[in-house]
């Protein structure tokens, strides 16, 4: 395939024009362009769409990590250059040729580095109650007993997330900072009627604050390969802490866009982890199992039947089946999120895609065979209509359905697809056609049955999604379930 593109830069080049500059002089730039253009503000015009959290992101990253206090001051000038060197950099789709693995690799680079970044922080904040606090789970608790959210978090999930919002809008309202000495001042006297100042300072720091030497050892244990091609989509640590101490009055958060994802279902899951281990990823998954069923639920005019239980040995199928007028919808939950392996396109991300999601395949065609075969625990279930088979995470694998993803996983006698949380709140919430029909006509366009959902059902009108403003409605600051303002 032809591709035309400008000269490129090597990783070495963007690094050392990078640490021409001292940190100090640079973080506060990228800060503040960072709460100018938040919430998808780069995208206004041509000239600002080089201003991306992504870029940002790996700019205060080689800053941190590379740079040092012997160098000189930055201008804006100087980070409208480093942002242009990051839009140049080299990449393993142009050097090798552009053939068709290739643009696999640089696909799922590009959906992990970019996609991740413009997901909607109202979906991801409600959807962290609407789990965690809302939702009843199927088995007993390994972990999550009655006040296990102060113990990891020092304050209730309720809180936990009402400190991410404010962190988060200060950030953007005041050029990247939040200085606790703000909570002395009158204005924040309503704030601190719902959460004590020392609950404030002490999660703050707990969970979102870091500094400098800190954050170069753990972006240094986060290297997976030393392949200077695929440096900048690794894991940034500025991810699971978004402030840094030593950049001026109070604290500053280079990012202001990774901020929301500290109170998201992702990021109370690698909190959660970190804590507890298995047990607590075990919880978090029948927690999102039965969550998913409570969207389900939502669905205009759909029967939603449970897992059921068949044959000597009480096997299973699929978490949720969902009949309507047009189609029977098998659908497997998995509360799985895309490795580093697949975010960096490595030798084992077929490997790894297998291992999270091939299961599921196995497990939609298994029940559409008992379905076809009026298996004696299945014949509530309509078999004179097409079936296909949805897979939902967590987190999304963005480009999931694509075929060349599609192709690594088992075969499967009826059409499926993968979706994530988000995806599905927005499909139970169409109002102007019928889902199943939508779906049905999806699998026959050989284009639109590879997008995600949200881009194959996108213009459709939607009525609010009451699961997640039930989950939004619990915080204590909920001035509005506006889909994008903090």
């Amino acid at each position: 395939m032809a591709w035309e593109i400008r000269q490129m830069i090597s990783d070495q080049e963007y690094v050392a024009r990078i640490r021409r500059h001292r940190p100090s002089a640079l973080m506060p730039l990228i800060a503040q362009t960072s709460a100018t253009y938040s919430l998808g503000a780069y995208k206004n015009s041509r000239s600002t769409l080089k201003y991306t959290p992504w870029a940002l992101a790996d700019a205060a990253r080689v800053s941190l990590a590379c740079g040092n206090e012997f160098r000189k001051d930055a201008s804006e000038k100087d980070l409208d250059r480093i942002l242009e060197l990051y839009t140049q950099l080299d990449d393993h789709f142009v050097r090798d040729d552009a053939d068709a693995d290739s643009l696999e690799q640089f696909l799922l680079r590009a959906s992990g580095e970019q996609l991740t970044l413009q997901e909607s922080p109202y979906q991801n904040l409600a959807r962290t109650a609407a789990v965690m606090t809302q939702t009843s789970k199927i088995n007993a608790s390994r972990c999550l007993h009655p006040g296990w959210d102060d113990d990891m978090f020092g304050t209730s999930l309720s809180n936990y997330v009402g400190i991410t919002q404010l962190l988060w809008g200060s950030a953007i309202k005041h050029g990247g900072r939040f200085d606790p000495a703000w909570l002395d001042t009158p204005g924040m006297a309503p704030v601190l009627d719902v959460i004590p100042a020392a609950t404030f300072t002490t999660v703050t720091k707990t969970h979102f604050l870091t500094d400098a030497s800190t954050f170069m050892k753990e972006n240094a244990a986060a290297r997976l390969t030393s392949d200077p091609l695929r440096r900048r989509f690794e894991f940034n640590p500025l991810r699971s802490k978004p402030f840094l101490r030593g950049f001026g009055p109070g604290y500053l958060a280079p990012v202001s866009d990774l901020i929301p994802d500290k109170g998201s279902l992702i990021g109370i899951y690698y909190t959660g982890v970190a804590r507890h281990g298995s047990a607590f990823a075990q919880d978090l998954g029948d927690l999102f199992e039965a969550y998913v069923g409570r969207q389900l639920a939502l669905w205009p005019q759909a029967e939603v039947v449970p897992e059921i239980t068949y044959g000597r040995g009480n096997q299973r199928s699929v978490d949720w089946i969902v009949i309507t007028d047009e189609l029977v919808l098998l659908v497997e939950v998995k509360s799985v999120r895309p490795t580093q392996h697949l975010r960096l396109a490595t030798d084992k991300r077929v490997e790894e895609a297998r291992r999270m999601l091939g299961r599921a395949y196995e497990q939609i065609d298994n029940t559409a065979a008992l379905i076809a075969r009026r298996q004696k625990e299945f014949t509530s279930i309509p078999a004179d209509r097409p079936i296909q088979g949805l897979i939902v995470t967590m987190e999304p694998f963005h480009i999931a359905n694509a075929p060349f993803q599609r192709a690594r996983q088992p075969n499967a006698a009826v059409p499926v697809s993968v979706c994530s949380a988000g995806d599905l709140e927005n499909l139970v919430t169409i109002t102007d056609a019928p889902v199943g029909r939508l779906l049905v006509d999806r699998v026959k366009d050989p284009q639109r049955s590879t997008y995600a959902l949200r881009e194959a059902f996108a213009g459709h009108a939607r009525t609010r999604n009451l699961v997640l403003d039930e989950g939004w409605s619990s915080y204590p600051w909920r001035r509005s379930a506006d889909q994008s303002s903090p």
